[in-house]
C-alpha cells in the first residue's frame, strides 16, 4: 500500500517590528510545521504578498511606517477572505483599544501581548482548519510567553 501524500506546508506571514518577537514566534511556528516568512512592518508585508499569498497573516498593530491597522484595511480590500491574527501590547493606549480597532477593520482573531505560545498555535490551527504537521516540543521556559518591556511601547 502506498503511503498517503503529505499535505503541503501551510504558509504564514509574520509581521512585527520587534525582531526578537518575530524570532521567537517564527521558531515556534516552524517547529509546529508551518513555513514562515517575516516582515518588520506593513509595507514590507504587502511586498511579500505580491510574490505569494499566504494561508494566514499574524500581525502586530503598533509599528513604524505602515501600522497593522493600515495593513488590515489594505488586506481586506485586496484579499477579503485571508485570515489575519492581530496582536498588540499597546502603545500610547491600552492594547484592548488597538485590538478593538483591528477587529473592526477585519482581523479574524486578536491576541493581547503578553500571550502564551500555545494560545497563538491554537488560533493558527483553528483558522487553518487542520493540525500542524508536527506537535511542537515544549518551549524553553523563557519562550513560553511573549512579553513586552516598557522600551517596546
Amino acid at each position: 500500500m502506498t503511503p498517503p501524500t503529505p499535505l503541503p506546508k501551510q504558509h504564514l506571514v509574520l509581521v512585527d517590528d520587534d525582531e526578537s518577537v518575530r524570532s521567537i514566534l517564527r521558531r515556534h511556528l516552524q517547529r509546529a510545521g508551518y513555513e514562515v516568512r517575516e516582515a518588520g512592518e506593513g509595507g514590507a508585508a504587502l511586498k511579500l504578498l505580491a510574490s505569494a499569498l499566504p494561508d494566514l497573516i499574524i500581525t502586530d498593530i503598533v509599528m513604524p511606517d505602515m501600522e497593522g491597522v493600515e495593513l488590515l484595511i489594505t488586506l481586506r480590500k485586496r484579499h477579503p477572505k485571508l485570515p489575519v491574527i492581530a496582536m498588540s501590547g499597546g502603545g500610547r493606549l491600552q492594547p484592548e483599544v488597538y485590538l478593538s480597532v483591528a477587529k473592526n477593520c477585519g482581523a479574524t482573531q486578536i491576541l493581547t501581548k503578553p500571550f502564551e505560545i500555545a494560545e497563538l498555535l491554537a488560533l493558527v490551527q483553528q483558522l487553518l482548519g487542520r493540525q500542524p504537521e508536527r506537535i511542537p516540543q515544549d518551549p524553553a521556559p523563557d519562550e513560553q510567553r511573549i512579553e513586552i518591556t516598557p522600551t517596546q511601547l
